[in-house]
């Protein structure tokens, strides 16, 4: 079925594959604030450091945000597949929990310059 190089080209994938995850969890800086936006709207920005309950209301529903830990998430929607719900807590700056139904995005954000800040300039 497998040939000895088929094993090794699949082994490098797995081997790259690994070594970028490595790359992503090392480098990845804490967020500060979350900033939530409704049908592409601010909504509100909130910090990080404080724990915060939120109920984000719009014609579209209803969403429950937690800010607990340093983390963020969405406890409850009333949408009907709840997928915002299961993405879990975020904490890192580029990280997001969106709401297709209610047109809900919250992101996270750091308030530190990263090294392609600068580059980018």
């Amino acid at each position: 079925m497998f040939n000895k190089n088929d094993f090794k080209l699949l082994m490098g994938f797995v081997l790259v594959a690994v070594a970028l995850f490595i790359v992503v969890k090392v480098t990845q800086t804490s967020g500060s604030y979350a900033k939530v936006l409704v049908n592409g709207q601010e909504y509100g920005t909130y910090s990080l450091d404080k724990d915060t309950e939120v109920l984000i209301e719009s014609d579209l529903g209803k969403n429950y945000m937690i800010i607990k830990d340093g983390k963020c998430y969405l406890e409850d929607a009333d949408c009907p597949d709840k997928l915002c719900v299961l993405q879990g807590a975020i904490d890192k700056d580029g990280q997001s929990i969106i709401c297709l139904p209610h047109l809900v995005v919250i992101t996270i954000y750091s308030d530190e310059k990263s090294e392609y800040d600068s580059i980018a300039q």
